[in-house]
């Protein structure tokens, strides 16, 4: 069964969203998920980016008013 983490960092400097979700990712198993919530624009672009990068699958970016949504899927 595919498991789906939430983390939310919008109070967080945009630096440590992506270093919560490696963390994150690092617990779960293939195919789990883990949607990160951002107040940063950067930062959701980062993830997306850093995903590429180390081959996870970025699903989904998304603007939510006011925040970004970020679901990405552990591939590795």
């Amino acid at each position: 069964m595919t498991e789906r983490t939430t983390i939310d960092t919008r109070g967080a400097a945009c630096t440590s969203a992506l270093m919560e979700l490696i963390g994150a990712l690092r617990t779960l198993h293939i195919g789990d998920e883990v949607e990160l919530l951002s107040a940063d624009k950067g930062s959701a672009q980062e993830v997306a980016d850093w995903c590429a990068e180390v081959r996870h699958e970025c699903i989904s970016v998304n603007d939510r008013s006011g925040y970004w949504s970020v679901l990405v899927r552990k591939a590795k």
